[in-house]
């Protein structure tokens, strides 16, 4: 009876150790992903053209690179606008505290959906009484009315009794966008505060 060739069985078992290799070297080079945002894969953010504080013009393509904490509210909300920037602005400064190095790659924005009333002057004056790096940004009504669209940000004008007394029903919410300007996460109004937002900050910017 012919004798069964010794070694037949090594291919299968190169095989097989060259495959437990390959499944352990994935394990090692496979990229470290982070943490999912309650935003990821949202169709949100673009291009828009506005105005600064000082009247230059900015595009969203300026602050590429930077984590952005947004906030899209108007200087003469009587009530929530103050109360969300207030949470922003300490979240943020309790980050800086906690971890100077990664808040420094945090540009916060202050959006106005309130453009008539909200120049760049009036914008300074607000955003001045929370943090100091907190830049306001405004433009005409069409300019406004884009970026709102881009950034699925509701907003109506609610008249009042007189021409300038009117007020504006928005959507409140504080959102951060990554480097390259892809929405990760946001707090919604009712559940924002100091604490959420250092917490957000912390989880996300690296």
């Amino acid at each position: 009876m012919p004798e069964t060739p010794k070694g037949s069985s090594l291919p299968i078992a190169l095989f097989l150790g060259l495959v437990v290799a390959l499944g352990l070297g994935l394990l090692v080079w496979r990229p470290a992903l982070g943490p999912r945002g309650n935003l990821e894969g949202a169709a949100i953010g673009g291009e828009f053209s506005l105005v600064d504080e000082r009247g230059q013009q900015r595009r969203w393509s300026d602050f590429a690179g930077q984590w952005r904490l947004v906030y899209f509210g108007y200087t003469f909300c009587p009530d929530v606008c103050p109360v969300d920037t207030a949470h922003l602005a300490s979240g943020l400064k309790a980050f800086e505290k906690a971890s100077p190095r990664r808040a420094a790659r945090v540009q916060p924005l202050f959006i106005t959906v309130d453009p008539a009333r909200d120049t760049p002057a009036a914008l300074a004056e607000f955003t001045d009484n929370f943090h100091p790096r907190l830049l306001g940004l405004t433009g005409s009504e069409e300019e406004i009315a884009a970026t709102l669209k881009a950034f699925r940000v509701y907003a109506r004008r609610v008249e009042g009794a007189s021409k300038d007394s009117y007020l504006v029903d928005h959507m409140a919410a504080i959102y951060l966008f990554a480097p390259d300007g892809a929405p990760v996460a946001f707090i919604p109004g009712p559940e924002a505060s100091p604490q959420a937002v250092e917490a957000m900050l912390d989880r996300f910017v690296r």
